[in-house]
């Protein structure tokens, strides 16, 4: 096999036969040298005594496709996740930290909790050590001593234990910070802006060839991670979600043209929409921001919601917060105000469209309505995972506790194709990840709540079009704060196209794409559904 750098610091490409490349992620050894190795302490934990083969090989990978043609090369592959022989730490010399940033999401606490508990357990690490209020809290807060009896619980609350913020990062106080308290593993839970500063972090304890392992666990309810199948969170949120829209379908059905409209969290990818009206099935209209929209005119929502009242004599609206910011005024768009990690300020959708939706039914006199609106999005947020997200939160948690122990550094824990891996930070913040409004599942949500698609033949042409190149990250820079690091790579910030390099064919005509049956028609290969292996089940965390 041949290696190269590929120009990305974060990024080792390994190339095999028949179109193997492995994207792996960088090692102590690549900047320190005649680093010490110690025996797994995991060889006599009785807990893995049982087990056939506890340690992972160190040639393993995942694919990150598994669908391919007889003829097809292998593709790129990650690194598998789990325990190694060989570890670079003794367990009385590891001073841990753990950090968490951005806004809530169920299932901080669980992860948490176990990378508390996995450096105990399965390692019999002492000193962890939390960061109190997100990157501000290395220079600025005090610390929280974190054992597994003053984690015991915690996977049982909403929110984060050691509290979040948005911004505060400086790179150089964070470093300065780490070193100087002696801290040598550092495990940062954030999105894709708290990952962007988790590499800067990494490539300035590189710079000073400090032996510290960054591990980040990508966190987004959103699921607008790329590569990783799911975000931790994102189950609980879908499932909290349905509360609203029952609530909504119960108040619409109720009254004569009752309408209930219900806006779920989403600022560039529409997952949690999607997937909460797949469940819900009490859905007729689901809005994203990926897919284009109009109110007025022939085949637009008003004309839509008139035909459903009609028929039905109710119906639920579901949108997610970053649809139809197009539709906005020029006054109302004001999108230079943003938050502390850099995201623009959106205007309040769901508030607008109910407005809109009453001042039309006003305006023509077709029929007198009754609307509620419901926002559940901190509702949302603060619930604790449930038990699907509890076992993923362990398992990419004690993932980043056996990638730190065995050396690895500048990496994200993830799952990819039902199974663990580890991810170059590079890869999880090139771009967003988002929903393909040409796949299958798109398609399925269509036909669900047979809604017109409403896009002309421009949207598909451009949902259509091939991904661009990844932008190289941070070659060769240092930067002082985020929002140098953002400043330098805009595109990688609200990247537009989609992660999962799955495009389908373009629609023959515009009529085939209003059909009030779309699902027949943007049926298009989706490489990522119907394919997967099944979790693994073995000890490869």
């Amino acid at each position: 096999m041949a290696s190269s750098n590929n120009g990305d610091s974060h990024m080792k490409i390994v190339h095999g036969d028949y179109g193997y490349i492995l994207e792996d992620v960088p090692h102590f050894t690549d900047y320190i040298s005649n680093l010490p190795t110690y025996p797994n302490p995991l060889r006599l934990n009785p807990a893995y005594s049982v087990t056939k083969q506890y340690f992972v090989n160190m040639d393993d990978t995942v694919p990150q496709k598994v669908v391919a043609e007889k003829d097809s090369p292998r593709g790129v592959h990650f690194r598998r996740a789990g325990p190694r022989q060989k570890v670079y730490f003794k367990s009385d010399d590891v001073h841990a930290c753990i950090v968490t940033c951005g806004g809530l999401c169920p299932g901080l606490n669980t992860v948490i909790r176990e990378i508390v508990c996995g450096l105990s357990y399965m390692y019999g690490v002492n000193k962890v050590l939390g960061i109190d209020g997100g990157y501000r809290g290395f220079y600025s807060k005090n610390t929280v001593t974190l054992t597994p009896k003053v984690v015991n619980d915690i996977h049982k609350r909403g929110g984060t234990i050691l509290g979040t913020s948005r911004g505060g990062h400086d790179t150089s106080k964070i470093v300065d910070s780490i070193q100087d308290r002696g801290i040598n593993q550092v495990y940062i839970i954030g999105g894709d802006g708290t990952l962007r500063g988790a590499s800067v972090i990494y490539e300035e304890v590189k710079r000073r060839g400090l032996k510290v392992a960054i591990a980040g666990i990508p966190k987004t309810i959103d699921n607008d991670i790329p590569v990783i199948d799911r975000s931790f969170g994102f189950d609980s949120a879908v499932e909290e979600a349905q509360r609203a829209i029952n609530a909504a379908h119960v108040e619409a059905e109720s009254v004569e043209n009752g309408i209930g409209v219900v806006k779920l969290m989403g600022r560039y990818s529409g997952f949690i929409a999607m997937y909460a009206t797949l469940a819900s099935r009490d859905v007729d209209c689901c809005l994203i921001p990926e897919s284009p929209f109009y109110l007025e005119g022939k085949g637009g929502l008003f004309e839509f919601i008139e035909k459903r009242l009609r028929e039905n004599e109710h119906m639920v609206i579901v949108i997610a917060e970053g649809a139809g910011q197009d539709l906005f005024t020029e006054h109302m768009r004001d999108m230079s105000q943003k938050d502390a990690s850099g995201n623009k300020l959106l205007q309040d959708v769901g508030l607008w469209i109910s407005h809109r939706i009453k001042d039309y039914f006003a305006r023509t006199n077709k029929m007198s309505i009754t609307l509620k609106y419901i926002d559940p999005t901190y509702m949302v947020r603060a619930i604790p995972s449930n038990a699907s997200d509890n076992v993923y939160c362990t398992l990419l948690a004690q993932s980043a506790v056996h990638g730190a122990m065995a050396g690895y550094t500048g990496f994200t824990s993830g799952l990819v194709n039902g199974r663990h891996t580890y991810i170059p930070f590079s890869r999880i913040i090139e771009r967003q990840n988002k929903v393909v409004i040409t796949d299958r599942m798109w398609a399925r949500l269509l036909s669900s709540t047979n809604q017109p698609s409403f896009l002309n033949l421009k949207d598909i042409e451009d949902a259509n079009k091939p991904e661009q190149p990844p932008t190289q990250l941070l070659e060769g820079k240092k930067c002082e704060n985020l929002d140098e690091v953002r400043s330098e790579t805009p595109s990688q910030v609200l990247e537009e196209d989609n992660s999962k390099e799955e495009s389908g064919n373009k629609a023959e005509n515009l009529d085939e794409v209003r059909s009030e049956t779309p699902s027949q028609l943007l049926e298009e290969d989706n490489s990522k559904e119907e394919s997967g292996n099944d979790p693994d089940q073995s000890m490869e965390t």
